[in-house]
């Protein structure tokens, strides 16, 4: 193998990896942000850790936020709990950094 091979397949090693991570990072950050709505909408215990479940697959319905944002406001508006869409994203922000501590410590 040549030195040209070594450093493509560390390349593409490397990718693999940062996606995986990132993967693991943004479904944790939806199952903390699951389990958050949860709370608001008066879940506890197994039925907020099925809720957390369900937003986590609701982010497989489309690339980007938009399909978990879509999913929690129309949750939240069901239960009439008032959260403004800025203050979501903004919690799925501090959020991603939660999770991405979490994942890193692992």
């Amino acid at each position: 193998m040549t030195t040209f091979d070594d450093r493509e397949r560390a390349f593409e090693e490397k990718f693999k990896h940062d996606q995986d991570l990132q993967f693991r990072v943004e479904n944790r950050r939806n199952k903390l942000l699951g389990l958050w709505i949860a709370d608001m909408l008066g879940k506890s215990g197994t039925d907020a850790e099925d809720y957390a479940k369900e937003v986590v697959v609701a982010d497989f319905d489309e690339p980007g936020i938009e399909d978990v944002i879509r999913k929690v406001t129309a949750d939240l508006e069901s239960h009439q709990v008032d959260l403004s869409e800025h203050r979501l994203r903004k919690k799925m922000e501090e959020l991603q950094d939660v999770a991405k501590k979490q994942v890193m410590e692992e």
